[in-house]
């Protein structure tokens, strides 16, 4: 059966002598494996469908086993910069991994699909990336079901500040909450109102949000706390970043 989809590889591993198989986010159907045969080759019409970040059409057949073959395909938007720079290149793989690893095949929506498209036009064009990956993280957080509780006192539902983030209980702790709770993570009322935005915050709506470097650091360090306490993903892409010190 030939199957039309729009879609973005957030994975690509070679296959063979000369193919490669990528997996795509797509519009409508999820996560797709396919296979596209020569794409190692340089001559290969297709070898820029299998590159990481490119936003094309797909043509596919899929049998039985899942796992589909292209048949013919169109770049959308290559997004060329991203893989050029490597910075950019460190941030868009970390999207992709999250993406990949965050979300199972049959959880991946059209919302999942124009977020990370959102993400990938963010960074290329050239607005901060440590906040387009903050606000990304967040929206990875909501669409696995782990949207922190950031309103009120994820214990009592004391909405009274100062609060204090405790990662392992998905959300922040009021003042009395925090005393038994020494792992209880410091964030400062200028960052918890960003968070509390970029909890809010579609990707396509995000514009430039100028942030001192003391509360980007404070960020960064509450959504990996996070990240961590709630996904418990180890990705080679964070790591690269970390050592690159992108982020915390």
């Amino acid at each position: 059966m030939l199957v039309r989809v729009e879609g973005i590889v957030i994975r690509s591993m070679d296959y063979g002598e000369n193919h490669k198989i990528v997996t795509l986010l797509t519009n409508e159907c999820g996560k797709a494996g396919v296979l596209i045969r020569g794409a190692k080759k340089v001559r290969s019409k297709h070898a820029s469908l299998a590159q990481p970040f490119t936003y094309g059409e797909f043509l596919l057949f899929r049998g039985n086993s899942g796992l589909g073959t292209l048949n013919h395909g169109e770049i959308i938007q290559s997004h060329h910069d991203l893989r050029m720079d490597l910075d950019l290149a460190a941030y868009a793989s970390y999207a992709a991994e999250l993406t990949d690893r965050a979300l199972q095949d049959d959880e991946a929506g059209s919302y999942h699909f124009h977020q990370l498209l959102a993400c990938l036009a963010a960074l290329q064009e050239g607005k901060d990336p440590g906040i387009v990956l903050n606000v990304y993280e967040m929206r990875i957080l909501d669409m696995s079901g782990y949207a922190p509780v950031l309103e009120q006192c994820v214990h009592c539902g004391n909405v009274v500040g100062p609060f204090k983030l405790l990662p392992h209980a998905g959300g922040v702790i009021c003042s009395r909450c925090a005393s038994r709770a020494s792992d209880a993570i410091p964030v400062s009322e200028n960052a918890l109102k960003l968070l509390r935005l970029f909890s809010k915050l579609d990707m396509r709506r995000l514009g430039n949000i100028n942030v001192s470097l003391h509360t980007k650091t404070e960020i960064q360090t509450c959504l990996s706390s996070l990240m961590d306490a709630q996904l418990g993903l180890r990705l080679k892409s964070k790591q690269f970043l970390d050592q690159l010190g992108k982020l915390n």
